[in-house]
């Protein structure tokens, strides 16, 4: 994005993977990324429809379509079916990427505001930081501790297992587990295909 002036920030769910282990969290499904309605604008103006050529690694090209949402000048919280403002699509397999713009509050000052109902303050999103993202380079809010704790609560930044995934802090990797329940299911159904193979009674398997 930014060989095209347009300056971009990830956010929400991908932010928090950031702060884990700077990577995508294996049970979500896109990546969240910020940019001011005036970036929209000039996207809107000079880029949309276009296709863009990205190295992904040494050696692997894609081609992404860039896609402004027309009702991007629409600030309302009414149309929830208009909440993403652009969009990145990979041409090749459909992927996307989802673009949300942040403009000023009309009734809050200092506070910046998107279609999805969002909230944050100006002074907790810039001035923008430098990183990477999975081992590419992005950019992060300033304080993403406090926009992601206000978001997910204290526990999303030390809470080490969710959704059946458990942190592993020696790999920085969230590695998937079964739970108890599953185990369980897992054991009675093999204790089924045990009992119908030696013609005995069957075990209803439950859950």
């Amino acid at each position: 994005m930014s060989d095209i002036g347009a300056e971009t920030w990830i956010i929400h769910g991908t932010l928090l993977g950031w702060w884990w282990n700077r990577k995508i969290m294996p049970w979500d499904s896109d990546i969240d990324v910020q940019m001011t309605n005036t970036t929209v604008h000039m996207l809107a103006s000079y880029y949309n429809m276009t296709i863009h050529t990205f190295e992904i690694g040494d050696h692997e090209k894609r081609d992404y379509m860039l896609e402004v949402n027309p009702k991007y000048t629409d600030p309302s919280y009414d149309d929830t079916l208009n909440v993403i403002d652009a969009r990145w699509i990979d041409i090749e397999t459909g992927l996307f990427i989802d673009i949300t713009a942040v403009r000023p509050h009309p009734k809050r000052k200092g506070i910046m505001c998107s279609k999805d109902q969002h909230e944050e303050k100006i002074q907790d999103l810039f001035p923008l930081r430098d990183s990477l993202f999975e081992d590419q380079p992005v950019k992060i809010p300033y304080n993403y501790a406090r926009l992601l704790t206000q978001e997910y609560g204290n526990s999303a930044l030390t809470k080490t297992e969710y959704s059946n995934h458990r942190f592993n802090s020696t790999s920085m990797d969230w590695e998937r587990f079964m739970s108890v329940s599953s185990q369980e299911k897992v054991a009675c159904q093999v204790s089924q295909a045990l009992l119908r193979g030696g013609r005995r009674r069957r075990v209803k398997c439950v859950g």
